[in-house]
């Protein structure tokens, strides 16, 4: 069973939020973020305990991550950061092999000057990014920039959904082979040359083949950590 710790996950400047928000936002990051990986516990007193909140928020901040499908309730265990089979793993990319392309063939027609120069800003911090956790988070601003240019929003809620649950497995797979990180970096200039150029095909061809690319990388580190996945969903139903 993999160690809670989440306090690495608060922002360093605290907004003026709820308590519940509070939670929620921090537990959100350090899920996405890989420092809560999937199988992790997530007992509601220690949470409490590290957020200086009480126990009545976690419980509301739980349920919105069960309903953003990042957190599963397993009788007799409680909350645990979901974790997925080989066969969800593969179904969630091919989800996004299906809506992605759509998304960046729209955002190739309408995305604005200003939108893809913020873009190739997020894209140059990430040439310089060396940090797992810290690239996998620039990484998801990056595409929900692009898929917020096409202006679709039903494609984007969708994908918000499956990109947040891949997300988790996707950061660990970086912290395991960092080559990934110069892969996506080279992959994310072609797609920005693709959209300066309004090239929608190419744009599409580049988000398949960076998404097969991220698949093969997932599924390499869960064959690696298949075993102790198969013992940790063993002992929690025991």
């Amino acid at each position: 069973m993999a160690r809670m710790d989440i306090r690495s996950s608060l922002p360093v400047a605290q907004p003026r939020v709820t308590a519940h928000e509070l939670v929620h936002d921090t537990l959100r990051r350090a899920i996405l973020s890989g420092a809560l990986p999937g199988g992790t516990r997530l007992v509601q007193a220690d949470i409490a305990s590290q957020l200086a909140v009480s126990t009545t928020p976690v419980r509301e901040a739980l349920r919105d991550l069960v309903a953003e499908g990042l957190v599963v309730f397993r009788p007799h265990v409680g909350a645990v950061v979901r974790e997925l089979s080989v066969t969800e793993l593969t179904e969630l990319y091919d989800i996004r092999k299906a809506l992605e392309p759509l998304a960046i063939k729209r955002s190739v027609e309408l995305i604005t000057p200003e939108a893809l120069a913020a873009a190739e800003g997020v894209a140059s911090a990430m040439d310089h990014e060396n940090d797992p956790m810290a690239w996998a988070a620039l990484n998801r601003t990056f595409h929900s920039m692009l898929e917020e240019a096409a202006q679709a929003s039903f494609i984007h809620s969708v994908l918000r959904g499956v990109q947040d649950i891949a997300a988790i497995y996707e950061t660990h797979s970086l912290i395991n082979d960092r080559a990934g990180i110069s892969t996506g970096n080279s992959d994310h200039r072609e797609l920005l040359a693709a959209l300066r150029q309004r090239d929608g095909d190419r744009a599409a061809k580049i988000v398949v083949d960076h998404l097969d690319y991220a698949l093969r990388a997932v599924l390499r580190t869960q064959n690696v950590d298949g075993q102790l996945a198969a013992d940790r969903s063993a002992a929690q139903s025991a």
